[in-house]
């Protein structure tokens, strides 16, 4: 699934959203990902939805004929008609705090010890000490509620209301805070209705347990912490091998919850480059955000973001991600999971990795250094690797085609640059 977060408030309303779609699809997505479009509470928060059977104020076009789902239809229908898949964010573990459902089926949601509704929270992983509670959130109670058939006969509203209007896929938000056995009966309950139908699990902030628990789910990919690799501990490639048992991954450089690279790096092309490419062939999937092909540095706000937020672009990145993507498609081991090892030690400068996929394999050659050239010695290539007849493929530097490399090659990588080599 190669997928583009198109973020509605930034798109503006949604009748503007069709301006974007051909040139997603040149660069060679095939899904387009649309943060929470309903109305939310009062803090604002497109997270916070209040009215699932309604559009956000912010996206309806003056003169509309309702704020009612039903004005998507026309909109994803045009996203079909040029090969994009819609894909909602579908967020089921909380409601807005005012949302009516908390006055009418108080049985839903949980409490604290005083019975008042509760909000979630979530630790941090790297210091379980930092607590973070979303004040205007209603957490909902899938454990405990005596009326589950309530509950989850109102997510499958959910879910069938948005597949009535065109929606194919659906983001998991924070799928690990829901139930397993509530995720298997949803997912193949809609495959019944629309057995084409993909789900995506966002599990960013997860301990490792909480990944493991939804084995068995029915996710078609989980969101993976490549983004987070410096290329110099093996955490990373430990991931890609241990949470394959639950699904394949997606991996992204940067996602509405995180800085935009390009405001970490003061708008480094070439890591720009680089942390796609890493992207595009670390996993089955790939994501990339709204702007992110142009270098935009305003982090997105949930609250606040708007159309007028468009940024003047610093680069122009869409010529090679379309490439990126074409060569992701045509190597069985860059458009799977693969299996992922490293053949050089993690502490040097520079980094080769080896995916394979049945008798598919290729090297990632992967220079760490922003700054500086480095060389890879491929004059010995190693376990086995042809020293002839190899071919040099250099995305970052838009060279989708490749050159020959023979066994006395030393291969001069730019600054952040990443080669793939293939047997020929």
């Amino acid at each position: 699934m190669l997928i583009y977060n198109l973020f509605p408030r930034l798109a503006g309303t949604i009748d503007r959203w069709a301006e974007h779609f051909d040139r997603i699809a040149g660069m060679g997505f095939d899904w387009v990902y649309l943060n929470p479009v309903f109305y939310p509470g009062f803090s604002g928060s497109i997270y916070a939805v209040k009215d699932f059977d309604r559009l956000d104020p912010v996206l309806v076009p003056a003169g509309a004929a309702s704020d009612g789902l039903v004005e998507l239809a026309p909109v994803l229908a045009r996203s079909r008609d040029v090969g994009l898949r819609p894909m909602i964010d579908l967020v089921i573990n909380h409601t807005a705090r005012d949302s009516d459902l908390v006055r009418a089926h108080p049985e839903w949601y949980c409490r604290d010890e005083d019975g008042a509704v509760r909000s979630p929270s979530a630790i941090d992983p790297a210091d379980a000490r930092k607590v973070t509670v979303w004040g205007d959130l209603a957490e909902l109670d899938y454990e405990g509620t005596a009326d589950q058939d309530g509950l989850w006969g109102h997510v499958w509203h959910v879910v069938e209301s948005c597949l009535a209007v065109g929606f194919e896929g659906f983001r998991c938000d924070a799928a690990y805070k829901v139930p397993r056995e509530l995720w298997r009966w949803l997912i193949d309950r809609t495959r019944e209705r629309k057995p084409e139908a993909r789900f995506v699990a966002e599990t960013l902030g997860c301990r490792p347990a909480e990944m493991m628990a939804l084995e068995g789910a029915g996710f078609d990919l989980v969101m993976n912490s490549s983004k987070y690799w410096a290329f110099d501990a093996p955490w990373c490639l430990d991931q890609h091998e241990e949470w394959q048992v639950v699904a394949p991954s997606v991996s992204f450089p940067e996602s509405h919850d995180t800085p935009r690279l390009a405001s970490e790096t003061g708008g480094l092309e070439v890591v720009q480059r680089q942390r796609f490419a890493l992207a595009a062939f670390f996993s089955a999937g790939v994501m990339i955000t709204q702007g992110f092909e142009h270098g935009y540095m305003r982090r997105i706000d949930v609250v606040r973001t708007r159309s007028d937020a468009v940024e003047p672009p610093i680069f122009d990145l869409e010529r090679f991600i379309a490439g990126t993507l074409a060569l992701k498609r045509s190597s069985d081991a860059l458009s799977s999971e693969g299996r992922l090892r490293a053949l050089t030690p993690l502490d040097r400068p520079t980094l080769v990795l080896e995916k394979r996929a049945g008798a598919d394999r290729v090297a990632l050659l992967v220079n760490k250094d922003w700054r500086q050239r480095q060389r890879i010695d491929w004059s010995a290539p190693p376990d086995g690797w042809p020293g002839d007849g190899s071919r040099l493929v250099r995305p970052c530097i838009d060279d989708f085609e490749g050159t020959e490399v023979g066994r006395t090659a030393q291969v001069e990588l730019g600054p952040a640059e990443i080669a793939v080599i293939r047997p020929e």
